[in-house]
């Protein structure tokens, strides 16, 4: 249904009834008293999809005929595709390039999206519109992500949050575990990780005693960025800092070793992978039997493995909180995208905040949150106890969310939630530090096994990888790399 349509129902109804005559009172600090007989029509442009889409339209739908319609208030939401879709029609529109449509009044992004529309000046600061006891109901981490620019307004909104968790295939896992003398608390580390791999690369060749080096890689991740972001914060270094306003580049050679020495090196060594697209695809066909995925990714870790596409096994899983560097405070990857107000009149904002208070009340954010695969916003809907399989798709993908993000929920708790502060050159650094890593990795991995395949000996040719000497090779072109793709000195 349009806007002016669903207007025009709304004005009709508020002029039959005539009893909305004190709508609109803002308990923040700002206040403004709407009118439901002249309703305010607001735009939403969203990345959702599938699922998630037809939650939040029925959210939509719920709010116009409830708290819209008394307070004055019609809410029109739009897909804009993926994020990276969205995130350049919003930019686009903001700019005003030729050609684009009218700026939404509001949009989901992720932080280096309005980063860049708060320099344009065209981000309302939502802390006007709340009071401090109100804000303070929010998971803290995530109202602090949303304090962005010089003043450190609010202005990313949270909505809905991932972050990951570690599945791993427990039927082989048992197997490897009860042959090998391990436990899952040697995966509390990303050192126990790298050692438990070698020990399961070691099992799996000695299954095949007549072939030589064809053991199994142990893990594998899908965000490997977030693993050298948050593993450099874990390390007391940052990659990029900031001081009143102004970044700076951050290169400490004995963190950046460490985050080499446990995922480099262990993939170059075969303990690791990444051979398709996600690494849940990896597990179905067992090529690996642990990862870290988003707690959105962990529906599609399955419930069988099929092996040379003729030999399929059911399986049973496990999740489990994700590892930390020994001796250091446990961090967690924060993400999701959160809601942002276009700049523009009090009126206009102000309705916004009405929705953002309303989608995020706890009953609410829950059904939306874990019907899509996210978590809730607020502290007190964060509890294991309200999370309820039947918010949840299919029985099998019910049943994978609804253990990580059990999960979640408690590390989110134990854990100190960690999201890059965004700069001018945040989407390239990012890219940079996984893709950088990774990619050499592989590169490496490749070069080693193609020489041992001819026969060369295989400890000595990874030697020559993973050595100190073949570690500052490598420091120097990422550090060039890093400050290339960051623009920072």
């Amino acid at each position: 249904m349009k806007i002016k349509n669903i207007i025009a129902m709304t004005t009709a109804l508020c002029i039959i009834s005539g009893a909305f005559s004190a709508c609109g009172k803002s308990e923040g600090k700002k206040e403004y008293k709407l009118d439901p007989k002249k309703p305010v029509a607001l735009t939403i442009w969203h990345y959702y999809n599938g699922v998630q889409q037809e939650n939040f339209d029925n959210a939509i739908i719920e709010f116009n005929e409830t708290i819209g319609r008394e307070q004055g208030i019609v809410v029109e939401a739009y897909s804009k595709g993926s994020i990276s879709e969205l995130s350049d029609s919003v930019l686009a529109s903001l700019k005003e390039d030729a050609g684009t449509e009218e700026v939404p009044d509001m949009f989901a992004a992720y932080s280096e999206t309005a980063y860049t529309a708060d320099k344009l000046g065209r981000v309302a600061d939502l802390s006007e519109y709340f009071t401090e006891e109100e804000l303070s109901e929010y998971v803290d981490g995530y109202i602090e992500e949303g304090r962005i620019g010089t003043d450190s307004g609010l202005k990313i909104f949270p909505t809905a949050k991932s972050t990951e968790v570690m599945m791993l295939n427990f039927t082989d896992w048992e197997k490897f575990a009860n042959s090998e003398n391990v436990t899952t608390d040697d995966l509390k580390t990303w050192e126990g990780v790298v050692d438990t791999a070698e020990k399961y690369y070691e099992y799996t060749d000695n299954l095949t005693p007549d072939v030589e080096n064809d053991g199994k890689a142990f893990f594998g991740r899908d965000s490997v960025a977030n693993y050298m972001l948050v593993g450099a914060k874990q390390l007391g270094a940052e990659f990029v800092t900031e001081k009143d306003g102004k970044f700076s580049l951050n290169i400490n050679k004995d963190a950046v070793k460490r985050l080499w020495e446990n995922y480099y090196v262990p993939y170059v060594k075969g303990y690791f992978t990444a051979q398709s697209r996600y690494r849940s695809d990896d597990a179905k066909t067992g090529q690996i039997i642990s990862l870290i995925c988003s707690t959105t990714g962990s529906a599609y870790f399955p419930d069988s493995v099929t092996i040379d596409d003729d030999y399929t096994y059911p399986i049973e899983s496990l999740v489990m909180p994700v590892p930390n560097f020994e001796n250091t405070d446990p961090y967690l990857v924060q993400q999701g995208a959160g809601m942002v107000v276009t700049k523009s009149d009090e009126k206009t904002e102000y309705a916004c905040t009405v929705f953002l208070k309303w989608f995020t009340e706890k009953e609410r954010n829950i059904s939306f949150s874990v019907g899509s695969g996210y978590m809730p916003v607020k502290k007190d809907a964060n509890d294991t106890n309200l999370i309820s399989a039947d918010k949840i798709g299919s029985e099998t993908e019910s049943q994978m969310l609804l253990s990580s993000l059990k999960v979640a929920i408690d590390e989110i708790k134990d854990y100190k939630l960690y999201t890059a502060k965004p700069f001018d050159n945040t989407a390239s650094t990012r890219d940079f530090l996984g893709d950088f890593i990774h990619e050499s990795a592989v590169n490496a991995h490749d070069e080693a096994y193609a020489r041992i395949n001819d026969g060369e000996e295989r400890e000595k040719v990874l030697e020559e990888y993973v050595s100190d000497e073949a570690f500052d090779e490598w420091y120097k072109e990422f550090s060039s790399g890093l400050q290339e793709a960051s623009g920072l000195e």
